[in-house]
Order: C-alpha cells, then structure tokens, then sequence
C-alpha cells in the first residue's frame, strides 16, 4: 500500500475501535469522544485495562502488532467481569468483534483495580502463552535471529549443523515488510508446508490483489557497523522469486516479498564500490587477492589418481576425513578419486599417503563460458574460476549504461531499483527515457562461499542489494553432527563459540555452565534465607 493508503486503513481502524468501545469507555468513567481520537484512544485505553501507557507502541510494530491486538482483545472482556475460558475464546476466535456485544447488548460493571492474574487456569495459560511469544517475537524480528547451516559452502568456518545466533544489531534490524504472518515463522509453516505469510505471488496479480496491499515499505534502523569485505552474512536470496532457485536466468515465475525470501549465510568478498576480478579460482579485489580470515579455508575440488596396483579402500575414505579433514563428499571411480571440496593444507598432506599418484585441481579454462552463470548471457565468458572482472554498485554512484553492460545490471535496474527497462535497436530507455547513464538508490554486495567449487553463490544469481541483507551471524551455540555417533553427534568444541575471532577457536561453554550453577545456587540460597526470616 501507498503511504495515503495506510494513513486511510490507519483511520478505518481507528473508526472500528471507537464504535467497539464508546460505551465501555463511558463505563470506565471515560468520554466517549475518547475512544475515537487516534493514539490519544489507546493511551487512555491501556488505563482502562491497567496496562502500561508504552503497550501502544507495540501496536504500531508489525507482526507483534497482530499479537497485542488478541491481547487486547482479551483484556477488554477481563476488565469488564468477562473472565470466563468462553469468553476467552470468544474473543479470540470473533477477531475482537466479542467487544461489539458487550459494548452494545449487555450492562457490564467495570472493573477500576483489576487484578491482572487470570482468574482461571486456562486463562493465565493463555496469558502466559501471547506474552512470551510477543517478547521473542520483538527479540527475534529485531535483535537476535536463531539461524541453522544448511550446506556446506562455508566449510571450515562454518559447519553443516551448525546453530547460530545472527545479529540483526549490527547491519541495522529491518522494519517488517511483511505484516501479516505468522511470528518467529519465516516463509513456510512447519509441518503443514503451506506459506505462513498473507501475499499473492503471482507475478500479474501482486499489486491489484488485496493479500498483498498490506506491505510495507522498505526501512531499516541504523546498525553499529557496515558491512565489511570477508565478513559472514545473512541475508535474503535475491533470485528466491523463481521457481526454480537453481535456473537463475533473470525472467521472474512468481513474486516473494523480500524479507520472505529464503535466508542464506555466505562470505561478502567485494562491498559497494570494489571491482571484483575471479582468477584462476582466487578472489582479486580492486586488483589485488583477497587475503580470508585466518579461521577461513578456501576449498576446491580435485582429482587423485591412485597408484600403480592401489585400488579404492573403505580405508582411504575414513582417512580422508579423520586424518585429512576432507568432508564434503567423496566419489570414487576405478584408481581414481574425486573430491568435490578440500582445503590446500589437506591436500599439501594428502599427497604423501602411500596410495597416491597426484593431485590434480579441477580448473575451469578461461574463455570457457559457462551460460548457467551470472549475468546468464553468451556474450560473456566467464566460469566460476575466472569471472569479470565486475563493477559493484555502490550507492549514489553513477555508470555509464550501454548495450555491453547492460545484461549485467538489468536485473539490478529492474527488479531491485523499480525500474522499467527496454532497448530499441543502440538506444536503451529507463522508465520510458533515453538513458545513457544509471545513478544507483543502493549499496550492493558480491556473497560467495569458502568452498568455491561447490557452492551455488553470487556467481549463480549475482548481486546482493542491501535491503536483502539480514544481519551478522556472531556466535555458535549448539553444533550438531548428523554422522557421529552417541555422545560425539555434538561438536563439543564448537558450543558456544564466536563467528568471527581470530586465531584458534575458543569454547565458552564450561564457563557458560559455572555462571550458569551459580546463578541457580544464588537464586536457591536467597529463596531459602528469605523463608527462614
């Protein structure tokens, strides 16, 4: 909705609330003028229910909003001697419209020093239920993200199973776009498999359908830092408006708000401004190699020809990943083995074993082209080894636009700047105007993975814009090994461990659980002492 269409809906409601309530606010020794100026109502409306003046806030952040709302809800019936589990539920399941008929139908005695406990178990369960889930859902939108590996184009850093806690602190927490869907919920529903947000995706129907004229704008909190080259981030998928998130030509099958787009955890190797150049695998940034974190190993894949009479063992495969530390899969064909993804140092090792020949990196030739990926188009060469070199957008910087260029930024100009773009014979036009040149609304990013021959990465669907930025994953709480086994399925040296410290990672769990111990013993020690007084 447009920011008139709001400021309309916003009154509407306004309107509902007031005709709901009028005479209950009479009741309450109120005027029924009250009830229908907007803000002003709530404030003098949380009096009323003996509710804290700063619950009006929560009613104007989305997603919470729709939880204070059934708080509401119920605590208008409970502060006008409806206390029963019907007229609980009544509440609830009439979408605050239980409000109407006691406003209008029944002669309720209001209740001025309304004890907040509920008077009934069920109550108090209900209760206790809507405000944790508005207290996590305040933490969760716009604080601290729980956030699960689910591949492995970050290995060594970070693991398949590995829990994280991301900061959305950092880079500045967004304001939900989305207002209507389930909380702590991103796209999916568990179990169900059905979409947890109200929107229609269909691409011809998004802006004339009503599912959809409930997001909001674009808008983020100012962060405590910027994004800097080699830091880890979350963010959005961009090309999550596809059906088929592995065919990333720029035509769009369906539309997905941004911030119901799936969530991927990749390293910013190039930000806004930098010329990124690919080299024979490596990262060359402004024309010099990007040097990783000294927790970082950058993975390729190889070919190991065995000996002369060696032949493929159960043995070699255990090695390889006790010994050598080599994980991500592993194929064998004949004398010959092929390993998707392994670390420099590990394969400097693994030459020595007795049963190998050499070692050979797998290498994409340049001028090979590889049309799967970005910017999809046959006038450009490039392979995931040798890529660009490439321009990253930075935000009020203005390029030259032309045909050359062109498939490069038409998805950005289109899809993530809102504009229309076409071409007639040499010329191209930008919102119906000749245009020679582009000035970009954003800062844009280029996310790859560690493990460069086997990750699905910017080079598969390009740029990153800044409002699909998530946040900073910090810390590792929990790491969980789908192949141990008993005890050994976690990863106990990696609980409680940070992101992005240098030198040899740290476990801060025991300390975790002695602070832990001693909160328990204190709080048990001071419950006695206060009994025995």
């Amino acid at each position: 909705m447009t920011l008139s269409q709001w400021f309309i809906f916003f009154l509407a409601v306004q309107l509902i609330h007031g005709l709901g309530t009028w005479k209950l606010y009479i009741k309450a020794g109120r005027k029924a003028w009250e009830s229908f100026v907007p803000i002003y109502n709530g404030i003098v409306f949380m009096k009323i229910l003996n509710r804290p003046t700063w619950w009006v806030a929560l009613l104007f952040l989305p997603v919470i909003s729709l939880i204070m709302l059934i708080i509401i809800w119920v605590e208008t019936a409970r502060s006008f001697s409806k206390n029963t589990t019907t007229d609980t539920i009544l509440s609830i399941v009439t979408l605050g419209f239980y409000n109407y008929y006691l406003n209008y139908f029944t002669d309720l005695k209001y209740i001025e020093d309304r004890s907040l406990k509920p008077k009934s178990g069920s109550g108090e369960w209900v209760s206790s239920i809507l405000f944790a889930i508005v207290a996590a859902t305040i933490v969760h939108t716009y604080s601290l993200q729980p956030y699960v590996i689910p591949s492995s184009s970050l290995e060594k850093s970070l693991l398949v199973g590995d829990f994280l806690i991301v900061s959305k602190m950092h880079y500045g927490p967004r304001v939900p776009m989305t207002t209507v869907g389930l909380p702590m919920v991103h796209d999916t529903i568990p179990i169900l498999n059905k979409k947890s947000y109200l929107f229609n995706d269909r691409v011809t129907e998004q802006n004339s359908s009503l599912k959809s004229k409930f997001q909001l704008p674009y808008l983020r909190i100012p962060g405590w830092e910027k994004i800097e080259r080699n830091d880890i981030v979350v963010f959005n998928q961009p090309a999550d408006t596809l059906l088929d998130m592995n065919d990333f030509r720029p035509e769009r099958n369906y539309y997905k708000p941004i911030d119901k787009k799936t969530n991927l955890v990749k390293r910013c190797v190039a930000i806004a401004g930098d010329t990124l150049e690919i080299r024979d695998g490596y990262v060359y940034i402004n024309g010099i190699q990007n040097e990783l974190p000294d927790r970082a190993r950058l993975q390729f894949s190889y070919e190991v020809t065995l000996k002369p009479g060696k032949t493929f063992e159960r043995s070699i495969i255990q090695q390889l990943k006790t010994r050598y530390d080599i994980t991500d899969g592993i194929y064998a064909t004949g004398n010959k083995i092929i390993i998707p993804a392994a670390s420099e140092a590990a394969v400097k090792t693994f030459k020595n074993h007795p049963s190998v020949a050499r070692i050979t990196r797998f290498i994409e030739p340049e001028g090979k082209a590889d049309i799967g990926l970005f910017p999809q188009d046959p006038s450009y060469d490039w392979n995931r080894d040798f890529f660009g070199p490439l321009y990253i957008p930075e935000e009020g910087k203005t390029i030259e636009i032309n045909l050359k260029n062109l498939p490069v930024y038409k998805r950005l100009l289109t899809e993530y700047e809102g504009n229309t773009v076409s071409t007639k014979g040499n010329q191209i036009y930008i919102n119906g105007k000749l245009a020679k040149s582009y000035t970009f609304k954003q800062n844009y990013y280029w996310m790859m993975g560690d493990n460069r021959h086997n990750s699905i990465d910017a080079r598969a669907w390009g740029f990153v814009p800044f409002n699909h930025v998530v946040g900073k994953p910090v810390f590792i709480w929990m790491s969980w090994n789908t192949n141990g086994e008993g005890f050994n399925k976690i990863r106990w040296d990696r609980v409680f461990t940070t992101v992005h410290a240098d030198g040899k990672r740290t476990s801060y769990f025991v300390p975790f659980l002695i602070l832990l111990a001693g909160r328990v013993g204190y709080s048990k020690w001071r419950k006695r002492k206060n009994t025995t007084i």
